[in-house]
């Protein structure tokens, strides 16, 4: 057997970025959902030029809105990605999202144990509802549930409140607990969620260039005071 047979090349491991989007009826105003549209779609097209053997990025976005959560984008490989347009309709189901992102990270179908930490951003305008736009406090118990998961608990997360109304309570219990530093981005206008999701990918693609990038810290990414809005 030729030595150069006895050598294989380690596959690629794959890093997940999971969105969870608010599309509630609030967004359709001011330009915020045709913005979230344009800025995600930026984003998956930045990570699918990444080249890097180590790390492939792979994309999953998780709407909440009408009929509660769904999966708008499964999670798959950034390059093969085909962007479909969000709408906004309906109430502000968060605990439904929390839910659904749990079962997807927990899934080792879907993100194997050998791959690398997660990120996880959450991008709200308002405040927590149920199916009949009520306001309820159903999400502490999905959140809790989420950030007790064995994998979610070692994620990266970020979150982004878009205008006034946003609940920051829920953002901010979001983040995680060991990683202080790391604000709740605020968005008064449409520019600025374009603004963070840059940011967001500056972070995802420094991690997957990184010889250890589940050890990186949120300060290796550059100055989060910069985009503080």
């Amino acid at each position: 057997m030729s030595r150069f047979k006895q050598f294989t090349v380690a596959a690629a491991k794959r890093m997940p970025v999971i969105i969870l989007a608010d599309i509630s009826g609030s967004m359709s105003v001011d330009g915020k959902i045709e913005t979230l549209n344009r800025a995600i779609a930026e984003m998956i097209a930045s990570f699918a030029q990444e080249e890097d053997v180590r790390a492939e990025i792979h994309v999953a976005v998780v709407t909440f809105g009408k009929d509660g959560a769904k999966i708008h984008l499964p999670l798959q490989i950034a390059s093969q990605i085909q962007w479909t347009d969000m709408e906004a309709v309906g109430s502000t189901p968060m605990a439904d999202a929390f839910e659904l992102v749990t079962k997807i990270v927990e899934d080792k179908n879907q993100i194997a144990s050998r791959d690398y930490h997660p990120t996880i951003v959450l991008v709200s305008d308002g405040q927590p509802t149920d199916e009949r736009g009520h306001l309820t406090d159903n999400w502490k118990q999905a959140l809790q549930q989420l950030l007790n998961s064995p994998r979610a608990s070692k994620a990266l997360r970020l979150s982004m409140a878009i205008g006034a109304d946003a609940d920051y309570e829920v953002l901010e219990e979001f983040l995680p607990g060991q990683q202080q530093d790391i604000p709740v981005f605020r968005a008064d206008e449409a520019s600025q969620i374009r603004q963070f999701f840059r940011w967001v990918t500056i972070t995802v693609t420094s991690r997957s260039r990184s010889a250890n990038p589940d050890s990186m810290t949120i300060r290796d990414f550059g100055n989060v005071e910069d985009i503080m809005f």
